[in-house]
Formats: structure tokens, C-alpha cells, sequence
């Protein structure tokens, strides 16, 4: 797909690492699949992956982790 942000570069598959700060808890996630930006690295996480890294947040969250780095794992 064309880069919506820069609007010139394709995107190409590889990882990112997102970084999700919700209440009193913030996760960090390694090696997440992405589409990223050849030209600018601009990242863009699909959809199932978005929601199963906010699912892995809010399951921290109950939990009582203040501060946690993951790898991701697909579901």
C-alpha cells in the first residue's frame, strides 16, 4: 500500500514495537507484525493485531503490572 503519510513510499511487511500506556500501566511490545513504510518507516499495525495487543493490555492491567515488555505472540 502507498503511505498515507509521506505519500510516496510503499510499505513492505515487517515489525514494530508498540508501545501501549493505559491508567497506571504501560506495555511494550517487541517484533509486532507491521506494514512499514519503505521510504519514511512510518508503521501501520492491522486490525486483529491492534486488538490483541489492547485485549493484552487490559488483561496486564487487571493484574496489577505497572511496567512490562513482551514479545508479541499471535492469539
Amino acid at each position: 500500500m502507498k503511505c498515507v503519510i509521506c505519500k510516496h513510499g510503499k510499505t513492505e511487511k515487517g515489525t514494530a514495537t508498540v508501545t501501549l500506556e493505559r491508567t497506571k500501566v504501560t506495555i511494550v511490545f517487541k517484533d509486532v507484525p507491521a506494514q512499514v513504510c519503505a521510504n519514511c518507516g512510518e508503521e501501520y499495525i492491522d486490525s486483529l493485531v491492534t486488538q490483541q495487543l489492547l485485549r493484552s493490555a487490559e488483561e496486564a492491567e487487571k493484574s496489577g503490572v505497572e511496567v512490562d515488555v513482551r514479545h508479541y505472540k499471535a492469539a
